[in-house]
């Protein structure tokens, strides 16, 4: 195997880790409290998913960059300092250009700083790679949250509300509407409740758990007929 096939096989690899199989939200369990609290529509879901990813790249490649001259004994305390700097630069772009968001997310926005999966990252991967794959881990890692945010936030504001991308402006600009898939919806109150929130993260995350289930199983079979496969072979090969 050449160097250049070395190196995209590890990218593919935290690319894959970050999108499905180390998911910040559906593996590690990690940034709840936001996940729960923001996953009421798809925009607000969208918004702040948007937002820890670039904390997430900026954090990562800045990491990733200090490794070297950061002390291992205060590592993590610097760590999260460079993770508020960067929350506190979106947290200001928001309130400049997108006020009206900014209000409605409220004290999450700033909560960023304390969400586990950035300093998770930070620790167990910027700090022991250079500034391209940790960019990449972060692309990935912050896709793979907002996926989870925005499939949460679909499933609550349509059980909710009937809807998808309600108060689309406050993102979008005057341009986007809001889609209406039922007329005259009364909602469904607990899709828009706290338990809500709980119920659809576990029915997500039963979906994985499928999902992987399967395709272990097709993993094994898969092997055991390669298996078979090469003992015939041997067998069919082997002189009269």
């Amino acid at each position: 195997m050449s160097k250049s096939d070395l190196e995209m096989t590890d990218y593919s690899k935290v690319i894959h880790d970050g999108l499905w199989n180390n998911n910040p939200a559906l593996a590690q369990v990690l940034g709840l409290c936001p996940l729960l609290a923001v996953s009421g529509t798809v925009i607000n879901a969208l918004a702040l998913g948007v937002a820890t990813m670039m904390v997430l790249i900026a954090s990562n490649l800045a990491v990733s960059l200090l490794r070297q001259y950061i002390p291992n004994e205060i590592r993590i305390p610097v760590f999260v300092l460079i993770i508020a700097g960067f929350v506190t630069i979106v947290e200001l772009l928001m309130h400049a250009y997108l006020y009206n968001l900014y209000t409605v997310l409220g004290i999450f926005v700033p909560l960023i700083v304390t969400n586990c999966a950035i300093i998770g990252r930070a620790e167990g991967f910027a700090s022991k790679h250079s500034p391209i794959p940790s960019i990449v881990d972060g692309i990935s890692m912050g896709l793979g949250f907002t996926g989870v945010l925005v499939a949460l936030g679909v499933i609550r504001e349509v059980l909710s509300q009937g809807t998808l991308f309600a108060d689309a402006s406050l993102m979008l600009g005057d341009w986007a509407t809001t889609i209406t898939l039922f007329e005259n919806y009364d909602g469904f109150l607990l899709a828009a409740l706290p338990p809500g929130a709980f119920i659809g993260l576990g029915f997500l995350l039963a979906l994985k758990n499928i999902i992987d289930q399967n395709m272990r199983k097709r993993r094994v079979s898969r092997v055991v007929v390669e298996v078979l496969d090469g003992k015939a072979e041997a067998v069919l090969s082997q002189p009269d």
